[in-house]
């Protein structure tokens, strides 16, 4: 485990950060609240509530360097061109002022109730560079990209997704008896054409973080997968 910090270098450009983020900046930079009048005020509240991220993310705009808090979390980067991307909850970190941060509602009953994401998601749009604060290495993520294919997933850890891809949520078996020989509940299905991103090794993390590293004596599978 290593700390890790962004720096963000500003050429009359601007980058929008999460709340708190900054730690020191050098240069002609200015920071902006980034309401954006009233409208902009309303839809920031909304994505608050809906996704429980920030509702004001500060912009810093100028010419010079910005640092922001050294951290032992993961940091990925990712580039849009006139692309959208669905992410997991809280793992916006910062992006350039070109892209849009806003809402994404779940397409279907099965994965609002059961898909571990609630009603809506952290929706990036447009065309720009963001950083996402990921909670295992980029070493360990696994990106697929789907030709009009499903991918089925028995578990929590898919990072992002492309806006293009459908989400829902299915039974891994059909009836009572598929049910038994597989093992399996439910599994957070993947399809279309697009961009997946996932992260198999967070559980593990999760139950360092959670127990210790005694926990992980037994395989971390989960043995109360709902019906």
């Amino acid at each position: 485990m290593t700390l890790k910090q962004v720096k963000v270098t500003l050429n009359n450009s601007g980058v929008i950060v999460e709340p708190g983020a900054l730690y020191f900046q050098k240069g002609n930079i200015t920071c902006d609240a980034n309401i954006g009048g009233v409208g902009g005020l309303a839809k920031k509240m909304i994505k608050n509530k809906l996704t429980n991220e920030s509702a004001f993310n500060p912009l810093y705009k100028g010419t010079g360097e910005v640092f922001l808090e050294p951290s032992f979390s993961h940091f990925i980067v990712v580039s849009l061109d006139n692309g959208s991307i669905i992410v997991d909850k809280g793992i916006f970190y910062c992006a350039e002022s070109s892209l849009e941060v806003g809402v994404a509602s779940q397409k279907n009953i099965s994965a609002g109730l059961f898909g571990g994401e609630g009603w809506f998601q952290t929706k990036i749009s447009g065309t720009g560079t963001c950083i996402l604060e990921s909670p295992v290495p980029m070493s360990e993520i696994l990106k697929y990209n789907l030709d009009n294919e499903r991918l089925q997933v028995d578990g929590n850890f898919a990072l992002l997704r492309s806006d293009s891809v459908k989400f829902s949520v299915e039974r891994s078996g059909k009836g009572i008896a598929g049910k038994l020989t597989s093992g399996e509940g439910l599994l957070q299905t993947f399809e279309g054409t697009g961009t997946v991103w996932l992260a198999p090794t967070q559980p593990v993390y999760g139950s360092i973080g959670a127990s210790g590293v005694s926990s992980l004596a037994a395989a971390p599978y989960n043995r109360n997968n709902p019906a």
